[in-house]
């Protein structure tokens, strides 16, 4: 029996070779990704080892209270007696924070929490060890700085250059003063660093004479433990040691989880695809089955039994797994290395991604020839045992057996009985809330998708009749296409389910997506009166010079900033965030949609809560609110009114002339200005002039807000596209297959019908029709699908998203639908050109 698959898989190889494809495009997929993570995590791993190796013990903050004057600070006098501990070689306080770095074209360098600035830190001499200089030397005063060689390269800076940089809004221009290696875990993925000297540094980034972290190195013979037990007993309470092993061990395992989440998203399309290539795969095994009939019969004859038959074609089915998966695998390899550069270079500021070289792991190789071989032999084992069914007397009475109609009768009564049980679990967790109803939410659209996908050849019936009329309008090649597409539902629906289940994750996406983007805009922009907002790229907090160049710019009539300070409500332990603004210029600033009171209180003592902070603490108009400031001082509140939740305001909100005399330092998160003549483009250039034009500042009118959502959003829509991209190629090489084949099969029909005046034109417009008529079914069942999940899932997220609102996007389903309508017509063009090229004579002979 193996050597009889061996010969009917090399006899129609050609006919095998859509499936071969399929299989090979969803385990190039998953090997691809399998490769790429490890390869990413070794890199990620490797890069955390050699940016610890310089340290042994790490000395910070425990971060249990961060109350101002609470917790002990790092101090040069605490380095002076770490430095004397049995076991201490070095002890050296660091100082780290922001620092975006602008290249020679202005243009920012590296992206977000890997741009860093930090001490150079001279260790017992003139030099710091952790970065040995290549060029020039150690940066000195406020007016020099140094950068690493990946950074100067890339930013185009040679020693003795001024270098635009900032840390907290405005353009900072030191001079260049060297650049030095480095082996930080941020630059290896693509960050920057930028060094200045100690006191420097702690003016930018803590204050003057306290460090953010000590670092000891062990002398010889003190291992990383035994120096941390030696620390531990000298530590002030609120200080805690870590070692070098420990922080290694945490970075990778904080890399880890990204790349793990990267590694299930991509995992998630790659079933995807491979499950579209299931329905691919049965079909062509069942046209194969059904063209060698009697072939089978007499294996059965002669004396082959049903479960040597199924064998048969489960070997037949292996071999062409196995083939697929070899070269999936082997194309996979070559994905991998291509994602790298891919993520990184995307959207223009990418993913940092580190280098390494490609790691093929064990697992990788069997998990890729496990999937291909598995989901080909589970694909082809229902034909298999279908065939092994059929009794030889029967089969070599004619060599395409009818279908009874019983076992449809059973499908359609399991698929109805399936969709009623996944729609019910659907409807039931658009009531949950959010955290509660995802899983739910998924678990019942799963066993819907089973119940339509059970229910096709059902569904296909009403569809094809319904467009009866239009194929009518091509004449007698309409009406041969619509009888065509009748004639095997089965075969029909498992053609059009491939497309069906890309279209219906593709429009369900859309529809959350384009609704998710209304709803945050609604809640950035929505209460914004202000024409500007000026904030940090990164989203570090603007300095409080900030303000004052804003107000001194031309065009600007006011300005307020969005502050943030910590403050303690009546005797509660831990700490509540309030947000500070100008009380005099508010009401040009922000609209606030409030439920109780109004903004004619605020100011002083009065302040405006948001509505869940209201609900959580039971507070309303007239509340009364005992807290504690930063600086000790305690006050009472009053509750003026109560608003919407929005992302511009939240929380408690006061007025700045009643915080800021409370605060040690008026940084803000965001600015708010408003132009004395509305916004310009003049009053732009001016806003970001007065800051020296820094690359890391923003500053967004109230449609560049909602341009940067939208540009979010639709990057997001076409990186999961193009996973999706996947499947929907599977599905068009099942249009084209079951097309060609049934091409094959029906040879003599398509010959008498050459031979009493049907012309090639005539026939290829049959199978175009047909093919058509296919992929619109698979695609209004997807579109209808899709937009039922849509909707579910926009009834969900708004449970944990208050204000949602259910966007149908009608122009993208439309396009959806005509590009069904092209792959319908892409995928006719070589099986109708097949046809009308049939030799009339042989074909019908044609067995």
């Amino acid at each position: 029996m193996f050597r009889t698959a061996l010969r009917t898989v090399l006899a129609h190889r050609a006919r095998l070779l859509m499936t071969v494809l399929a299989v090979t495009l969803g385990v190039a997929f998953v090997a691809g990704t399998l490769v790429f993570t490890s390869t990413v995590s070794t890199a990620y791993r490797n890069s955390s080892d050699q940016g610890y190796d310089h340290l042994d013990v790490a000395v910070r903050p425990d971060g249990q209270d961060t109350w101002p004057g609470t917790a002990p600070t790092l101090t040069p006098e605490l380095v002076g007696r770490l430095a004397k501990v049995p076991g201490v070689r070095s002890a050296t306080g660091t100082v780290s924070g922001f620092t975006a770095v602008a290249g020679a074209n202005g243009e920012l360098v590296g992206e977000g929490w890997t741009t860093q600035g930090a001490n150079y830190a001279a260790d017992k001499g003139p030099h710091d060890t952790r970065y040995p200089l290549s060029e020039g030397r150690a940066p000195q005063g406020p007016d020099e700085v140094a950068l690493d060689v990946r950074t100067a390269e890339r930013a185009g800076y040679r020693v003795g250059d001024t270098v635009r940089l900032s840390v907290d809004g405005p353009v900072r221009t030191p001079r260049l003063a060297g650049i030095f290696t480095t082996d930080s875990g941020e630059v290896a993925v693509g960050g920057t660093l930028a060094l200045f000297d100690t006191p420097t540094a702690q003016r930018l980034f803590t204050r003057p004479g306290e460090f953010s972290e000590i670092q000891l190195k062990a002398a010889p013979g003190t291992s990383q433990s035994g120096l941390a037990s030696a620390v531990d007993q000298v530590l002030p309470e609120g200080l805690r040691s870590t070692t070098g092993r420990e922080l290694a061990a945490s970075a990778a395992l904080t890399a880890e989880s990204s790349v793990t989440s990267l590694r299930t998203t991509l995992l998630v399309f790659a079933g995807i695809a491979l499950f579209v290539g299931v329905f691919l795969i049965a079909n062509t095994f069942t046209m194969l089955v059904a063209q060698r009939t009697k072939e089978l019969a007499l294996l059965r004859a002669v004396g082959a039994t049903r479960r040597q038959v199924t064998r048969s074609v489960l070997v037949e089915a292996f071999l062409v797994g196995l083939a697929a998966s070899v070269t999936g695998l082997a194309a996979g390899v070559g994905i991998a290395a291509a994602l790298r550069p891919l993520l990184s270079s995307f959207g223009g500021g990418g993913v940092p991604l580190p280098d390494g070289p490609p790691e093929v792991t064990p697992a990788a190789v069997v998990t890729s020839l496990a999937l291909g071989v598995g989901v080909t032999m589970l694909a082809a084992w229902l034909p298999g045992r279908r065939a092994a069914k059929i009794p030889p007397v029967a089969a070599m009475g004619s060599v395409h057996a009818v279908a009874t109609p019983r076992s449809l009768v059973v499908r359609n009564a399991l698929g109805v009985l399936i969709t009623s049980v996944g729609a019910v679990t659907v409807l039931g967790a658009t009531g949950m809330n959010w955290d509660d109803g995802q899983m739910v939410m998924m678990l019942g659209g799963m066993v819907l998708m089973t119940g339509v996908l059970v229910l096709t050849p059902l569904l296909s019936r009403p569809f094809i009749a319904a467009a009866a009329p239009a194929l009518r309008l091509f004449g007698v090649c309409g009406k041969l296409a619509g009888e065509n597409a009748l004639r095997n539902p089965r075969r029909t629906a498992a053609t059009a389910s491939a497309l069906t289940i890309g279209l219906t994750l593709v429009t369900a996406l859309t529809v959350v997506a384009v609704s998710s983007e209304r709803s945050i805009d609604q809640r950035a922009t929505g209460t914004l009166a202000a024409d500007y907002v000026v904030r940090m790229a990164g989203y570090d907090p603007l300095s409080g010079d900030v303000e004052k160049r804003l107000r001194a710019v031309d065009g600007v009539g006011a300005v307020s900033p969005l502050r943030e300070a910590p403050v303690r409500v009546a005797d509660e332990p831990g700490e509540t965030f309030v947000t500070g603004v100008d009380a005099a210029t508010v009401r040009s600033m922000v609209r606030p949609d409030f439920t109780d009171g109004s903004l004619a209180g605020f100011g002083g003592r009065g302040v405006i809560v948001s509505e869940g902070t209201a609900q959580w603490r039971g507070w309303r108009t007239g509340t009364t609110v005992p807290v504690t400031y930063p600086d000790g001082t305690q006050d009472r509140l009053t509750v003026a009114g109560v608003f919407r939740d929005d992302d511009l305001l939240s929380g408690i909100v006061i007025d700045t002339r009643t915080l800021d005399p409370r605060l040690e330092t008026l940084d803000a998160r965001q600015v708010l200005v408003k132009a004395e003549d509305g916004p310009g483009a003049t009053v732009q250039r001016g806003i970001a002039g007065a800051l020296g034009d820094s690359p890391a500042v923003l500053v967004q009118s109230k449609q560049d807000l909602s341009d940067s959502i939208a540009r979010g959003t639709t990057m997001m829509l076409n990186i999961l596209y193009g996973l999706l991209a996947m499947a929907v190629v599977v599905a068009v090489l099942g249009v084209i297959n079951t097309l060609a084949m049934s091409v094959v099969e029906r040879a003599p029909e398509i010959g008498m019908l050459r031979a009493i005046g049907l012309d090639r034109q005539g026939a290829r417009r049959m199978v175009r029709l047909e093919s058509l008529t296919i992929s619109l079914f698979g695609g209004v069942l997807g579109i209808v699908l899709g937009a039922f999940f849509g909707w579910a899932g926009s009834r969900l997220l708004a449970s944990d998203m208050p204000g949602f609102e259910l966007v149908v996007p009608w122009g993208r389903l439309v396009l959806f639908l005509a590009l069904a309508g092209l792959v319908g017509v892409l995928a006719s063009l070589w099986p109708a050109r097949r046809a009308a090229r049939l030799d009339l004579l042989g074909a019908i002979k044609a067995e």
